[in-house]
């Protein structure tokens, strides 16, 4: 931290500026350019830097150069970035509000809720058009949150272990839900629904990058007014009750807000494992910061994530395309394995 003194008339105001988090802020952001730089100029039809730029300013070196760029490989590079974002950002709402490292929309069933419904659709009433996924995705991610929070209620108090045991639980029979709709629903109709739940962006065009942008746009007040019960929700329900905070009444509003986080990039590229459990942790470990501080490097941490993701995944065997679920999920399980050990041998001291 930093100490900087604003005067004023009536005397001086200090405050403290964690000039180190937002540096490691500034190279998250610098880090995400570059890679949606490499994203735009990667690809089996070759385009060089010069022939981006003239693209990206309206001056095309060919009609096939402006398709890649603005029909493919750019609102697909935005889609990447936002969704990571908006997966890290839910994420580290969700540590929060429960109290519990091992938190996450994908884990505890709000992915598998999501993906369920958007599923069920596409298999059973495949006239409905896509621009009912994020509202079909928020009410399956908002209908198994409310179940897991009540069950995680019954006779401990909404225990946090409980809540995330409870989780992975629901998550299971979700999930088996979803397989027995992709074996017994129409094949083309499965396929398609399959590729989607394989979690990747290659498919992503403008609408989904506006349907992006547009939760990132609703949300951003509502994770500023979040900063302030986030924070005394740290110390404890009892700590965060003296201080004037309304416990339960934040606690909803605050899983509500993440899991609209997670449908809104649910609906937009399918789930995505683990990006949500990994990203906090890892601005947790690079930068020490507040609350509001902490969401902006979660933010630009998952998107980091995602999108070096989606281009190791069409880069490193191309044309074979790998999506970016899987390659979040290689980075994430030995993460998630060494989370549970430290925990446990945090329980053990």
């Amino acid at each position: 931290m930093t100490g900087a003194v604003w005067q004023r008339l009536d005397g001086p105001v200090t405050f403290a500026l964690p000039l180190g988090a937002l540096g490691i802020l500034a190279l998250l952001v610098a880090a995400n350019v570059g890679v949606l730089a490499t994203s735009l100029l990667t690809g089996t039809y070759p385009i060089d830097l010069a022939g981006v730029l003239a693209t990206l300013f309206a001056n095309p070196p060919s009609e096939t150069a402006e398709t890649v760029v603005w029909d493919f490989r750019f609102p697909r590079s935005l889609a990447a970035a936002m969704t990571g974002a908006l997966f890290a950002l839910s994420g580290a709402v969700l540590q929060n509000v429960t109290r519990n490292p091992l938190a996450d929309p994908s884990l505890v069933g709000v992915s598998q809720g999501a993906g369920f419904a958007v599923v069920a659709v596409m298999i059973a009433f495949p006239g409905i058009g896509l621009g009912w996924r994020p509202l079909l995705a928020f009410g399956g991610a908002l209908a198994v949150a409310a179940l897991i929070q009540w069950i995680a209620m019954q006779r401990t108090g909404g225990a946090t272990m409980r809540f995330i045991l409870t989780g992975i639980g629901v998550a299971a029979f979700i999930t088996a839900g979803t397989n027995t709709l992709l074996t017994y629903g129409d094949i083309d109709r499965a396929i398609a629904a399959l590729g989607w739940l394989a979690g990747s962006v290659h498919a992503a065009g403008w609408g989904e990058v506006r349907s992006l942008a547009l939760c990132i746009l609703l949300c951003t007040p509502a994770l500023v007014w979040a900063a302030r019960p986030m924070a005394a929700l740290r110390f404890g329900p009892e700590v965060a009750t003296g201080l004037g905070i309304a416990v339960r009444r934040d606690r909803i509003i605050l899983i509500t807000l993440s899991v609209a986080l997670a449908a809104f990039a649910v609906a937009a590229v399918g789930p995505l494992g683990f990006v949500g459990l990994v990203a906090p942790h890892i601005a947790r470990r690079i930068a020490r910061s507040g609350v509001g501080l902490h969401l902006a490097l979660s933010a630009a941490t998952g998107a980091l994530m995602v999108s070096l993701a989606d281009l190791l995944g069409r880069a490193l065997f191309a044309p074979v395309q790998i999506p970016a679920g899987l390659v979040t999920a290689v980075i994430g399980v030995p993460v998630f394995v060494w989370l549970i050990l430290r925990s446990q041998a945090r329980s053990q001291l």
